[in-house]
């Protein structure tokens, strides 16, 4: 009896199963701006022929509704299962939409997408969307000690990204993990659409040509076509890199800079500023990361762009331009960021010793992009938070985060004049550190672990008085805040700024393996962690916790409460007015 129970619990398994054997894309409860453009997609899992399978959007054939028959692939390339695919779709009916799939063997797949229009007329001029890359609450908690100071308990001054009136939490998974990195978090913000993993402005599908798979639109491809807005991507990271690059590509792997470089140049956005001059170079150039002779700088330029290398050109270029082109590269990689720019002149400061700050470009970029009667969209990034805190050192990537701030600012004095900008700041996923108190070198004990002061015993860190910019001029002093982080490889954890250049936690075995770098082993004090990590990990990675995103100007009242980060370009697209009239 018992045997012929589990044979039918293993037939339902297996038929409930069957019943799912259908991918859509776009996926199940999926949110599109009406007028945007989408691909659409089902990847079934056998080989079909055309008559076997049945695709109905609220109970009808799909044809009428997407406008055009989709192409019927026998035998996906990579998968050999068949599919269907249908690009350039528009939606300009707002409501819901249930696709229902049957592969005529058993399987079905049923998707709701939701197509919103607009909330009355267009209430925002221009928009500013900030993202701290990797911006966490103890980095945001610890830029407020460093740059305002406490006292008695109570804070001495507001950061900028503190003093709006809209707060609410974001979630920042994917569709393929909890976990998310820049690619597709910064691409959900920019298009509305979940991702996965590395993904940028697609979803991910089972081919393995990674510039093939489904695209969504963006922003930028939207406030252009829709409105002639301009737009501007800003950041001290490469240009080509995940966060920025979410605002323009469409591509599988974050990793095709030279295709992100030309999706940049297609994307005919107004103001691109940061590093990555690299993949902006024909490979016969010394220094250069392209794979072809392309010179994308040239390219630029012939397009009307004026090129800036250092901070003096792009003041002058700022001061002189006619077209409002501008391309900035001020580094052939990432930028450096403020601890070494300002005050070690170490890292790469020597090689590019004229690098300008990201309030600088900010500044800049709004100078530049305001001039535009129609508006514009501008995206910041402080993308270095994030590349400090992978490598476990958090006073680099709390200075950035000050640096941050002074750019939000800067912005928000330009949105004080008229009351028409909409301004957002944001994290795209999270790092895991912590504040759990001081570590106070004149305290006693033998080892650095006994300086380290909690609940009582941690009193206040004694850092001088920020300059001007906010910036402690030390932050090598006997009583500091003591930040670690949850998660890491092995490591020589020192309870000391890294002065000598950014930390490197862990350096590679021969066996492949990462083991911790011997170079902090015998700093005064020094302990060993056993890392938590897979061993093949060299630094720290992202987490999964909630971001905090703060808003102001005309449309933030749809900010509060728990929000997934797609709902970031609903509130971008319900303030510009972007669905279909």
């Amino acid at each position: 009896m018992m045997r012929k129970i589990f044979l039918a619990m293993t037939i339902l398994f297996c038929f409930a199963g069957l019943a799912e054997a259908l991918t859509v894309y776009p996926i199940h409860r999926a949110t599109i701006v009406a007028g945007s453009r989408f691909d659409f997609k089902v990847e079934f899992d056998y080989v079909l022929k055309p008559d076997e399978f049945s695709v109905k959007i609220n109970g009808a054939d799909y044809v009428p509704t997407l406008g055009r028959p989709a192409q019927f692939v026998e035998k996906e390339e990579g998968a050999g299962q068949s599919a269907l695919i249908l690009r350039n779709v528009v939606l300009d009916q707002p409501g819901l939409y249930e696709v229902a799939v049957s592969d005529g063997r058993g399987g079905t797949r049923v998707a709701t997408w939701e197509v919103f229009g607009n909330h009355g007329p267009r209430k925002a001029k221009n928009v500013i969307l900030f993202i701290g890359d990797g911006l966490s609450v103890a980095h945001r908690t610890a830029a407020r000690i460093l740059s305002k100071t406490i006292t008695e308990g109570k804070y001495n001054a507001s950061l900028a990204m503190d003093a709006m009136p809209r707060m609410a939490l974001v979630g920042t998974s994917g569709v393929d993990s909890v976990i998310t990195d820049s690619a597709n978090a910064a691409s959900a913000f920019a298009t509305g659409h979940k991702s996965s993993v590395n993904a940028l402005g697609v979803y991910a599908d089972r081919t393995p040509d990674t510039l093939d798979d489904p695209r969504v639109e963006t922003l930028t491809s939207l406030v252009k076509r829709r409105l002639n807005m301009a737009v501007g991507i800003v950041t001290n990271t490469e240009i080509e890199d995940a966060t920025p690059a979410s605002m323009v590509a469409h591509t599988r792997r974050r990793s095709d800079y030279d295709v992100i470089v030309r999706q940049l140049f297609d994307s005919g956005a107004d103001v691109i500023m940061g590093g990555g001059s690299a993949n902006f170079l024909p490979k016969s150039i010394p220094g250069s990361r392209r794979k072809d002779e392309e010179n994308y700088i040239s390219k630029f330029q012939q397009a009307g762009y004026t090129l800036v290398t250092t901070e003096k050109e792009m003041a002058d270029a700022v001061a002189n331009s006619n077209t409002g082109k501008l391309l900035g590269l001020f580094h052939t990689g990432n930028m450096d960021g403020v601890l070494d720019r300002k005050f070690l002149r170490k890292g790469t400061v020597p090689t590019f010793p004229h690098q300008p700050d990201l309030v600088d470009m900010t500044r800049a970029a709004i100078d530049l992009l305001s001039r535009n009667e129609n508006g514009f969209v501008l995206m910041v990034e402080s993308g270095n938070i994030d590349k400090y805190s992978h490598p476990l050192d958090w006073e680099r990537a709390v200075m950035d985060t000050i640096m941050l701030d002074n750019a939000v600012k800067v912005a928000k004095d330009f949105a004080a004049r008229k009351d028409d900008t909409l301004i957002m700041v944001v994290a795209d996923h999270s790092h895991g550190l912590s504040i759990v108190g001081t570590v106070d070198d004149n305290a006693r004990g033998d080892q650095m672990r006994d300086k380290v002061g909690v609940y009582a015993d941690a009193g206040y860190p004694n850092y001088p008085a920020p300059n001007g910019e906010g910036y402690p001029p030390d932050l090598n002093v006997p009583k500091r805040l003591a930040i670690f982080f949850s998660n890491f490889p092995d490591y020589y954890e020192t309870f000391r700024p890294k002065l000598d250049g950014v930390f490197t936690p862990a350096i590679q075995a021969p066996d492949k393996n990462y083991v911790a770098n011997e170079k902090y082993k015998d700093v005064p004090g020094a302990v060993l962690r056993s890392g938590i990590l897979p061993r093949n990990a060299s630094q720290g990675v992202h987490t999964g916790e909630d971001v905090v995103l703060t808003a102001m100007g005309p449309g933030s009242e749809y900010v509060y409460g728990f929000m997934e980060n797609t709902e970031l370009f609903r509130v971008m697209s319900l303030a510009l007015g972007l669905a279909s009239k």
